[in-house]
């Protein structure tokens, strides 16, 4: 069945309740690849419970289950395995704690007609068990072959790329199981472990997960740019314009901008960009 904006903007999904531990945010940083070297005390910091911080980025692990809600969405059907993730957008309205329990509640903000695609875009508020607004996410889901409805094609892009050298570039060699890792923190999408599904997305081996591509970037400009201090992100944000597969490198560039910082990833391997469009919206 076609796409119907009509019937799905607006639709509530239904709400979840989950927790986390200081072992869930180990693992998460583990994840992305924390730990190196293991006995660094800045690394420490994300993977010993002894002095545990959360990176900001951890805020979409803590709303993802309710993003199951999206296969009930009426007006939304589509193939499983054409969904990649297309944005993020991630509000920090306070720093994430090491252990809580959340209420995760879920919207259909907008549907948008890409032509070849359909980009559905959920919003979710993630509240303490007071009601305490934690965090809220905007996802951005692209539907390969769902386009072509006729519907509205969205907002353009912003924050490009700045006309001169970054300000700071980091390097990153994900591990060739970073995937098998990573979805451990709870996407377990076959994209990212089974070739024969990778296949069926049109990919010739796994992909890394675009929000573990997410994750290593904001580690990035913490440790580099913010001295290590997850609670300075505000805001952050990306478009997931490319694919990452376990082994490569990740080069972040960055650069400071105001109460901002610009961000764009590539890969080493193929010099494209996986991240753009990207930014932290630093808390003074």
């Amino acid at each position: 069945m076609p796409i119907d904006p009509g019937r799905a903007i607006g639709h509530r999904m239904p709400e979840v309740e989950t927790s986390w531990t200081p072992d869930d945010v180990i693992l998460y940083h583990l994840g992305l690849g924390a730990g190196v070297p293991p006995t660094a005390p800045g690394e420490l910091e994300y993977c010993y419970e002894g002095n545990l911080k959360v990176l900001p980025s951890f805020g979409v692990i803590a709303a993802q289950p309710a993003l199951a809600g999206i296969m009930g969405v009426p007006g939304l059907e589509f193939n499983p395995a054409m969904l990649l993730h297309g944005e993020q957008d991630l509000v920090l309205h306070r720093p994430i704690p090491t252990a809580a329990r959340v209420t995760t509640s879920g919207t259909v903000a907008a549907v948008y007609d890409k032509g070849k695609a359909a980009v559905a875009v959920l919003e979710t508020e993630t509240r303490t068990g007071d009601g305490t607004l934690l965090l809220v996410n905007r996802w951005s889901m692209f539907l390969r072959g769902e386009g072509g409805f006729g519907g509205d094609p969205g907002p353009k892009a912003e924050d490009p790329r700045p006309d001169r050298e970054p300000d700071r570039v980091a390097s990153f060699t994900t591990l060739p199981q970073q995937a098998l890792l990573y979805r451990l923190c709870g996407d377990k999408n076959p994209l990212h472990a089974d070739p024969a599904f990778a296949a069926l997305g049109g990919f010739d081996r796994p992909i890394l997960h675009g929000l573990c591509t997410f994750g290593i970037a904001c580690k990035a400009v913490v440790d580099t740019l913010l001295g290590g201090d997850v609670t300075r992100v505000e805001r952050y944000r990306t478009r997931f314009s490319g694919v990452v597969f376990p082994g490569d490198t990740v080069v972040t560039s960055m650069w400071e901008q105001g109460d901002r910082i610009l961000i764009e990833a590539a890969t080493a391997e193929s010099g494209r960009p996986v991240l753009s469009n990207a930014s932290i919206t630093v808390r003074r």
